[in-house]
């Protein structure tokens, strides 16, 4: 499985881009899944429901399975947040992973920048970072800046990265 990630500080538009990608690769050929990094506590289970009730009852996993989707829940009690790797190991095999988040992470990564967050270039800092999709130029990079409103153009670039040829 090849990686690669959508960076960016909060509010720049990553999921937006990740969700257009998706299709952008998919139509290629390419078989895709996402690994989305949760910022807080967050939660997929709400109180009430039976798997809820189990993993507050103790259960460290909890699979929930039905003829449409399965979901495992593994509740670290404790342990610490486990790498991207570890997570990847997890996952069935496809053609490319997206990562959304795991910014500091040492994997090659677009970064979605937009001025009006305020916010500095993590491209400027960070030797992973191999390309830079903004909403207005950015001259002077050392990496490619790619339209961000140009998901189909930013797919061929992952494909590109990656050495992944279309197949449809």
């Amino acid at each position: 499985m090849r990686i690669f990630g959508i960076a960016g500080w909060s509010g720049s538009g990553k999921t937006t881009l990740l969700v257009a990608l998706l299709p952008a690769l998919i139509s290629r050929g390419i078989s895709v899944s996402t690994v989305k990094h949760a910022h807080h506590a967050f939660d997929v289970d709400t109180p009430g429901k039976d798997s809820y009730r189990h993993r507050q009852a103790g259960a460290t996993e909890v699979l929930v399975g039905s003829a449409q989707r399965w979901a495992l829940m593994h509740e670290h009690r404790g342990a610490p947040e486990p790498a991207l790797e570890e997570l990847l190991s997890r996952m069935t095999p496809v053609d490319l992973v997206l990562v959304e988040g795991f910014k500091r992470h040492a994997h090659p990564k677009l970064e979605v920048h937009r001025r009006s967050t305020g916010k500095p270039l993590i491209a400027e800092e960070d030797p992973h970072v191999v390309a830079v999709a903004c909403d207005e130029p950015l001259p002077g990079l050392a990496v490619p800046v790619l339209d961000l409103n140009d998901p189909a153009g930013i797919a061929d670039f992952i494909l590109a990265n990656c050495g992944l040829p279309a197949r449809a």
